[in-house]
């Protein structure tokens, strides 16, 4: 068994200050924002991973089904020599893939921007993959795609519908900036999530168990931890809705008083009007003609799409044209 590489290109300083700019950018804007990235601490970790097995959240359990009866499929459609694993985590479901794959691949490269996640993730897959070399890249999918290595033909999975966290311009930027760190036949693996009913797709992210509501409210905490914030949690309160025009879920806080944050290491005081709502993420959700005409127009070549029987999730395989 080779031991596993880990390459860092973001530190945990970067990182917070990274938080400190997307803080004082969407807490002053006129309708406030934080972006998703910031729900993931050591606690919105674990509470995300409880929520996947919640009975509301299909996302998950579709997609691992899909991948278990579609790895084979996308193993011979793609023939990589090396697996891309964008926002990769504890790289549960790519095990599918990789046991699929075993026949081209040398390489996997899982890239969070967890260190811990990696590191755990890396050890595990090269204890249960022995004949494969792992490399561990530990940055930023969106803003650094240069930092992949090469190494024979390639594909790139980006799983778990992450890709709907993106505004349409942000999906754009991104579909582009991978098909161009692609040669011509390398290959993306996407995982989305298909529009479906409101009255399914709502639940999904708003449980009646109230875990989706601690996972958004914990973003508050990490800001507090983080940065010398004081939000006190129980003055705001976990909205979900289905926005029809942008065909995307939204995630939001509202407040349920009027109030006054401080924020000590920005130096900054941030007021809440009672009913005030702070965006803490969107995720898209998508037609298949929709997303295959985004991948064209990014510069892929679409080869295969499977959905599940309810057409709520589906994974696509596209080569670089």
């Amino acid at each position: 068994m080779s031991t596993p590489i880990l390459e860092i290109f973001l530190t945990p300083d970067d990182l917070v200050e990274q938080l400190r700019s997307d803080a004082r950018s969407g807490l002053t804007a006129q309708a406030k924002w934080l972006a998703p990235v910031w729900f993931y601490d050591a606690r919105g970790s674990e509470l995300f991973e409880q929520i996947t097995e919640l009975p509301e959240y299909y996302p998950t359990r579709t997609e691992r089904a899909l991948l278990a009866e579609c790895a084979g499929e996308i193993a011979s459609l793609t023939t990589p020599k090396m697996l891309i694993e964008l926002g990769s985590g504890s790289s549960e479901k790519t095990r599918l893939l990789l046991e699929a794959m075993s026949d081209s691949l040398h390489t996997y490269v899982p890239q969070d921007v967890s260190v811990t996640a990696l590191e755990g993730a890396a050890k595990a897959i090269s204890a249960e993959f022995p004949g494969i070399d792992v490399i561990g890249v530990v940055s930023d999918f969106t803003g650094s795609l240069h930092h992949l290595p090469s190494g024979g033909r390639r594909a790139v999975a980006f799983l778990g519908g992450t890709l709907g966290n993106l505004i349409p311009g942000e999906r754009a930027e991104f579909l582009a900036g991978v098909a161009e760190v692609l040669g011509q036949s390398e290959s993306l693996i996407l995982g989305v999530g298909l529009v479906t009913d409101p009255a399914v797709l709502v639940p999904a992210y708003d449980d009646s168990a109230g875990v989706t509501a601690q996972f958004n409210l914990n973003v508050l905490s990490v800001l507090n931890k983080q940065l010398g914030a004081n939000f006190p949690l129980e003055a705001f309160r976990h909205v979900a809705l289905w926005d029809a025009e942008n065909q995307w879920i939204e995630m939001r806080l509202e407040a349920l008083r009027d109030l006054s944050v401080r924020i000590e290491d920005l130096d900054l005081d941030i007021t809440f009007a009672a009913g005030e709502q702070l965006r803490t993420e969107i995720s898209a959700k998508f037609t298949v003609d929709g997303i295959t005409a985004e991948l064209e127009a990014a510069g892929f070549r679409l080869q295969k799409v499977w959905t599940d029987a309810d057409q709520r999730f589906a994974l696509l395989c596209a080569e670089r044209a």
